[in-house]
């Protein structure tokens, strides 16, 4: 066991908050998602506490990764000016940047901790991960029966099944971490990751699925190249965040068939075409941060030359075609959402954000490992949530903190 510091304070190591949240984080998240947010947000701070009281010195966000991503924030305090609605902009803007910035000095903690604790780290991780994707197996198996029950309900309505989504995408973030847990098998990590892999797939919510199956294939790349891959895919995704508009905007404006999708990926293609066009009117400054939520026109339904351009004018999109609107809350793409509030500005802070993410974990202990959850909090951003809904952001940062703090292979 490695000793504390000359000067220092022993008590509880820096990293155990963090794995006490990743162990019952999951089966928070399968019952209530927006759990993860208090909890990542409690977990964060006892980190800095505890590395605090241990080392007698605060462990201050630093370095290119750190800065870009709060340089994103405070760009969104500056949209806070032409704002449709400027108070919860800057409201937004500085919660969220505090928030991050705890998140990068409690993976500043986690990485200064000794290996055998971060190790724990890493079994915690794997222990929640196990109960809850056996929680989510057991309530999709039961037709949600659980959290039905836990929400008091008698009769379980037809939603109740959407909300898994948040659940599942959270867990194939964090699942890539059992590949690095110490003491098991490799067979047994093994099947744990398939196993995992198949609950998730087998959940509601593509976008889980997907995450799951590019996490996979980013980790074996990796793997095999483990300075290169982290790299490349960090810059990929600089590529996608900077020309999204230039490239998804004139393919969706010439229309695509959407009428055998499924509802939820014809109606993003919608979103998207409604977007596109917006970002055009102003795409230096953007609406500033928030306008999602009150972009002009965005409770309009599709207008009938849109669907048909799409070809949405078939009896299948008649079920849900009548209620949807052109902007429900975010566009359901990090990227353009981006563009969309932030303007340019905040569209290269996000790029030089993903070129960072990637070099990070290419100097990682484990580059494969962190890749892989790169990749699916990657393909999760880019088709799902909104980029600031506070529960995503405490699942990203939990997720980055333990990164941190991946033990290196020849102990593990």
């Amino acid at each position: 066991m490695s000793q504390a510091a000359p000067g220092s304070h022993p008590g509880a190591p820096p990293s155990l908050p963090l794995a006490i949240a990743l162990a019952v984080a999951p089966v928070a998240g399968v019952l209530q998602s927006k759990a993860l947010a208090p909890i990542a947000l409690a977990a964060l701070l006892a980190c800095v506490l505890l590395h605090r009281r241990r080392h007698g010195a605060w462990p201050w966000p630093r370095g290119a990764l750190a800065a870009a991503a709060l340089a994103l924030f405070a760009w969104g305090a500056v949209t806070a000016l032409w704002a449709l609605q400027p108070w919860r902009a800057l409201g937004t803007a500085l919660q969220l940047g505090g928030f991050v910035a705890l998140g990068a000095a409690a993976a500043r903690a986690v990485a200064a901790d000794t290996v055998p604790a971060r190790q724990r780290l890493m079994l915690a991780a794997t222990g929640g991960l196990v109960a809850g994707l056996v929680l989510a197996g057991l309530d999709a198996a039961t037709g949600n029966a659980i959290r039905a029950a836990v929400r008091g309900l008698r009769e379980i309505p037809p939603q109740l099944a959407f909300g898994l989504k948040p659940a599942a995408s959270a867990m194939a973030l964090w699942l890539p971490l059992i590949a690095v847990a110490p003491g098991l098998a490799r067979w047994l990590r093994g099947l744990l990751l398939i196993a995992g892999a198949a609950v998730l797939v087998a959940l509601p919510g593509e976008s889980a699925k997907l995450a799951v199956l590019v996490a996979a294939l980013a980790g074996g790349i990796a793997w095999m190249a483990p300075r290169l891959a982290p790299r490349l895919l960090g810059a990929a995704l600089a590529v996608a965040i900077l020309a999204m508009p230039a490239v998804l905007g004139p393919v969706l404006a010439r229309g695509l068939p959407a009428g055998g999708l499924p509802p939820s990926a014809a109606h993003r293609l919608l979103i998207w075409d409604f977007v596109a066009g917006r970002i055009a009117e102003r795409p230096l400054l953007g609406w500033g941060m928030e306008a999602s939520r009150v972009v002009p026109g965005n409770t309009a339904h599709p207008a009938a030359a849109q669907l048909q351009r799409f070809g949405l004018t078939g009896p299948d999109a008649a079920g849900w075609l009548p209620t949807a609107q052109m902007l429900p809350l975010h566009p359901h793409n990090g990227a353009l959402q981006l563009w969309l509030e932030l303007g340019l500005p905040g569209a290269a802070l996000g790029a030089l954000l993903a070129l960072l993410l990637g070099q990070a974990a290419a100097r990682t202990a484990r580059p494969a490992a962190a890749t892989a959850v790169l990749a699916a909090g990657s393909v999760t951003a880019m088709l799902s949530f909104g980029a600031w809904q506070e529960w995503w952001v405490g699942a990203e940062l939990m997720a980055a903190a333990a990164v941190a703090g991946l033990p290196p292979r020849s102990t593990g």
